[in-house]
């Protein structure tokens, strides 16, 4: 590379490109692919072992007959798999009556926005809210790096509101408005994972999310609301924030990628709020997205959103019948590790270490706190020395911190993986323990 002419600078182009956040999910894909049989740790994805090829085919079919059921010709059947679709959505009726069924939100249709992927949502939401330079959007930390890697991409301001045990405590989060308005600046929303978030697997207590939707009231705030983990997490689950939302405060978000497949990247936003116009023509929040979709991605593929639709169609909307087996397997995957760690590093072994976990009630993902330092260096070592992956907590940290932390990921692995996988850790951290982190001595694989 450094071989060829230059065509560009790097600080000619967008200054987020160049922002470590950016870099973080390439450094994890090139450690995975230098170490193919380290066991990985990292990848927040559903286990391959439910998906099925010819279930898309099934899934496809369902929805094509709805709609011949529906009335529609097979000319109108064959525009929609094959032509450009509404922007919107095609299944925005479906998605509606699926979040009723599911999680008693009741919104209209016309509030729903399908989009690719949960992702594109937030880029929509961001974009239609943050309308000041002096708009900021409130998160917590640490935080999923797709949102504050969004809120870079299009010149959002962020602010870092601590997490705690049960979620975000009200009086974090005044502190954190009041500092911003002091500093002249507006906090126009807040974005929060309620359920078992990415990345440190907390949950939000029913107390703590009443307080939200009370002090985003009085503070004329936004909730930006994201829980891809609730239907794929076994139990009692509490309320979503929307279901909660009296006064239109929240924008939930949503997608199908871990509740049915990532491959047909099917997100939506419901967007309820009520936007006046000057000219006294009154829409919804939702009606505004559309017109950023129209100039980011046009539509959602229909393709994709056929599958989803046969999905919730042959499952009466009910995605949590649909994942009931799923849910199983990750409560199984997370209790596994977790007992595992206990066996692995028992207390008096943690203690000397100074090495603590968190135990979540569902979700993909637990946090490990851990005596030396978690950074690319000491995963590269990992990888290399002891053929196990994880990732590094401080990827999520929106302004700094996590540097003592890592995050386990124990959705993807079978029982024998985690069980191999989660020795080969402790082996790693007694490693770094004793050796300050150089990686002069301690035992070493082969992998």
């Amino acid at each position: 590379m450094n071989t060829r002419t230059r065509d560009l600078r790097r600080e000619d182009l967008h200054a987020s490109v160049s922002l470590p956040v950016m870099d973080t999910m390439n450094f994890l894909n090139e450690i995975t692919h230098r170490y193919p049989e380290a066991i990985s740790f990292a990848p927040g994805r559903p286990y391959d072992g439910f998906f099925d090829v010819e279930q898309i085919f099934t899934y496809i079919r369902r929805y094509l007959d709805h709609l011949a059921a529906g009335g529609d010709s097979p000319a109108r059947i064959r525009d929609v798999l094959f032509q450009y679709g509404p922007t919107a959505g095609l299944i925005r009726e479906l998605i509606a009556a699926s979040l009723r069924e599911d999680e008693g939100i009741d919104v209209p249709v016309e509030s729903v926005v399908v989009t690719a992927g949960c992702q594109e949502a937030m880029f929509l939401v961001l974009r239609a809210l943050m309308a000041d330079r002096d708009d900021v959007l409130l998160l917590t930390s640490p935080c999923y790096v797709g949102i504050t890697g969004a809120a870079r991409v299009l010149g959002v301001e962020v602010a870092a509101v601590p997490e705690r045990e049960d979620g975000l405590a009200r009086e974090d989060i005044e502190t954190v408005v009041k500092e911003q308005v002091a500093a002249g600046r507006r906090p126009r929303a807040i974005y929060v994972t309620p359920d078992h978030s990415n990345p440190s697997g907390v949950t939000m207590s029913l107390q703590a999310r009443r307080e939200l939707l009370d002090l985003a009231e009085r503070h004329d705030l936004l909730i930006v609301e994201d829980s891809p983990y609730r239907l794929v997490s076994a139990g009692t689950r509490l309320p979503t924030l929307k279901s909660l939302d009296r006064n239109r405060r929240v924008v939930h978000l949503g997608s199908f990628s871990k509740t049915v497949f990532p491959g047909a990247r099917v997100g939506f936003a419901v967007a309820d709020q009520v936007v006046g116009a000057a000219e006294g023509r009154d829409g919804l929040l939702a009606d505004e997205l559309v017109k950023i979709k129209s100039m980011v991605t046009v539509n959602t593929s229909s393709l994709g959103q056929a599958a989803i639709a046969g999905a919730l169609l042959q499952h009466s909307g009910r995605i949590t019948d649909l994942n009931a087996g799923p849910a199983a397997y990750y409560a199984d995957t997370m209790r596994t590790t977790l007992d595992r760690l206990a066996r692995e590093l028992p207390a008096d072994r943690r203690a000397r270490l100074g090495v603590r976990w968190n135990e979540p009630r569902g979700g993909f993902f637990l946090t490990l706190r851990v005596p030396f330092r978690a950074d690319n260096e000491a995963l590269g070592r990992s990888a290399r020395d002891f053929g196990v992956i994880w990732t590094p907590m401080s990827y999520f940290y929106p302004e700094g911190g996590g540097d003592h932390a890592i995050r386990l990921s124990t959705s993807y692995l079978t029982r024998a993986d985690i069980e191999t996988g989660v020795s080969r850790l402790a082996e790693f951290i007694e490693a770094e323990a004793t050796t300050g982190g150089d990686g002069l001595s301690g035992s070493r694989r082969s992998v």
